[in-house]
């Protein structure tokens, strides 16, 4: 009977102590998933901060005379026809000046602007949910992304700015730079705002290319303007 009693303590025992060495197991693995996860969190920031500390925003002063606003006004009013007037003149005036200071074709800007949106160029507008949260305003930033464009533009940062249309403009064109900066290639800048840089790089090693999708629509639209200004004047 003893003996019984010993056999089946044993057996709880051992159990137990199976049970225990799982758990401990099991607990590992989570704890080492989550230091795997926080390190790719970490690698990505480093990278940004890497990124950000060599970009040094070079900006152009605009001549101030005659031929600059009128070619301002000529690009504004393309812009306006183009969007059926969803997209305001002042609106458009302020980004072709913007990105002429940073020696950026302005269409480009345009383009990804009309494609974040949808074709609603909606300055309120609040993407879908994703793993990552909502992107927000004309441009669709994120709020884990947006502040430290901002840092870098010297600009103030508020959740309620990404709805200002100005502001957004703005942080599209200085990202758009430092991703130009970074690459100095527009199909892996243009990737990169779409995907993420980290994005970029997986994208670009399973198809080869860094030329998406995104990256050709914009691309090759921002060029259909320039003939038709050129077929215009």
């Amino acid at each position: 009977m003893k003996k019984t009693v010993i056999i089946a303590c044993l057996s709880i025992l051992s159990a137990v102590a199976i049970l225990m060495v799982q758990r401990n197991y099991y607990d590992k693995q989570i704890e080492i998933e989550d230091l795997l996860a926080e390190n790719q969190i970490l690698a990505a920031e480093n990278k940004h901060l890497k990124a950000v500390s060599t970009y040094e925003v070079e900006l152009i002063e605009p001549n101030d005379d005659h031929e600059h606003w009128a070619y301002i006004e000529d690009i504004a009013e393309q812009m306006v026809q183009d969007s059926d007037a969803q997209f305001k003149k002042t609106w458009a005036i302020y980004l072709a000046n913007e990105a002429a200071q940073y020696d950026i074709d302005p269409f480009i800007i345009y383009e990804l602007i009309k494609v974040e949106t949808g074709h609603t160029f909606d300055p309120q507008l609040i993407g879908p949910e994703t793993k990552y949260g909502h992107a927000y305003g004309m441009a669709q930033f994120m709020k884990n992304t947006a502040p430290w464009i901002a840092d870098m533009a010297d600009l103030p940062y508020s959740d309620e700015l990404l709805f200002d249309p100005y502001y957004s403009m703005k942080l599209a064109i200085v990202y758009l730079d430092f991703l130009h900066h970074k690459y100095q290639d527009w199909d892996k800048a243009l990737t990169a705002y779409n995907r993420g840089m980290t994005g970029m790089e997986n994208y670009l090693e399973r198809n080869g290319t860094a030329k998406s999708q995104y990256a050709h629509i914009i691309q090759s639209k921002a060029k259909a303007h320039h003939t038709v200004a050129m077929a215009e004047s």
